[in-house]
């Protein structure tokens, strides 16, 4: 998969691009090398940031991880910043997707404050949301928090990605938005697909997305989506269904 836009300028546009990577970390995540390769996506962001500056200036990243709570690994921030360590994500509990929307709502809603209290402007922010199985907490408690994310001031669009074990039905109903010129999609394993490969590909996805959006102002059409070609072997991309 290529990156794209290199040869463009990203324009005048210097507002900032917020991206969150909220990871699964239950305890299934450590066979078959699923967690190795999660724990592979922000060193080859990094990687991939430092080879387009112009991208790397614009784009903010944090990275929350998951289980029967979440936590913030990383705040959001400038991925090339001196010093800065990716953090190595280890397994723990079940999975809630409950904790994992509430954590991610209550993260931007923080960091578009301090956004706005130092006069930086930013792009609608853009929630990575990574599964490899079903979530362990009732269907009323995740979906009322997706709710409050998703009607969140700060309206971010949220792209979700299940391999293995993860419900494609749920996954695609958490598209978001569903419709509109801004509509989002999932991403989903292809049956038979080896699942460390496969998150190893929506990373490929992700840092495309990233990176493509970088050099154009996304605004309210959302971050650009990888399709078709595009796509690395084990990943397809599917339109959003109504709630899970």
């Amino acid at each position: 998969m290529t990156d794209g836009g290199a040869d463009r300028c990203a324009g005048q546009d210097n507002s900032l691009l917020p991206f969150y990577l909220v990871v699964d970390v239950s305890v299934s995540m450590a066979m078959d090398g699923k967690l190795e390769a999660a724990n592979e996506i922000v060193p080859a962001l990094v990687d991939a940031l430092a080879r387009h500056p112009v991208v790397a200036a614009r784009v903010r990243f944090g990275l929350i991880d998951f289980s029967d709570h979440a936590e913030v690994r990383l705040p959001l921030g400038d991925l090339l910043a001196p010093g800065l360590v990716a953090p190595v994500l280890t397994v723990r509990g079940g999975t809630c997707y409950e904790s994992a929307f509430t954590a991610t709502r209550d993260e931007i809603e923080s960091d578009m404050a301090r956004f706005a209290a130092s006069g930086e402007t930013s792009h609608r922010p853009t929630v990575w949301f990574v599964s490899d199985g079903r979530p362990t907490d009732s269907r009323s408690a995740w979906q009322a928090a997706f709710a409050e994310l998703t009607s969140s001031s700060a309206r971010p669009s949220v792209v979700a990605c299940g391999v293995d074990e993860a419900d494609p039905r749920i996954i695609r109903s958490l598209a978001h938005p569903a419709t509109g010129s801004g509509r989002m999609a999932s991403y989903l394993m292809v049956p038979g697909s080896d699942p460390a490969r496969t998150i190893a590909g929506i990373a490929q996805v992700l840092i495309a997305s990233v990176v493509r959006s970088g050099y154009r102002a996304v605004g309210d059409a959302g971050p650009v989506l990888p399709d078709g070609p595009d796509l690395p072997p084990g990943v397809q991309r599917l339109d959003p269904t109504g709630p899970g």
